[in-house]
């Protein structure tokens, strides 16, 4: 089991340079555990590829079934306070935006506060440098910046 983050959840749903790679991340995890909104977030990007024209109209609609299909099997952790909190800490000591910050919190609730050995999929470098320091193992290790 590893906590997802919504850029490595996108290449799952349509085709891009790291397909291959969470792709292969994905089928060797057992369950997925992401933060209440990524669904969210992955939709975001769905309709930003298709409005750019990097992905086809019929791209996007077949990549938001997928993806309703997917949430469906998803561990959410969801909003509140205690999320919230842990979020506003990350947002002091580390140079992450407000999203970022909530899917790290989400991964600090899911882990007990206990990030050591447990794996967090990213491919958003500044995450992946802010939850290496708070103690997660990232994969993949080449998260772009």
């Amino acid at each position: 089991m590893r906590y997802w983050d919504s850029s490595a959840l996108v290449p799952c749903l349509i085709r891009q340079a790291a397909t291959p790679l969470c792709e292969r991340l994905l089928t060797a995890d057992r369950e997925v555990v992401t933060w209440w909104a990524t669904p969210i977030e992955c939709a975001s990007a769905l309709h930003r590829e298709r409005r750019s024209g990097r992905i086809s109209p019929d791209a996007a609609t077949a990549a938001l079934d997928h993806l309703e299909r997917m949430s469906d099997h998803l561990v959410l952790v969801e909003a509140g306070r205690i999320v919230r909190d842990r979020a506003l800490r990350l947002l002091a000591v580390h140079p992450i935006i407000s999203a970022d910050a909530l899917q790290l919190a989400a991964a600090l609730i899911w882990s007990a506060e206990r990030p050591r050995g447990r794996e967090f999929v990213t491919l958003d470098g500044r995450l992946a440098t802010a939850a290496r320091e708070e103690g997660f193992a990232v994969l993949p290790a080449q998260a772009r910046s």
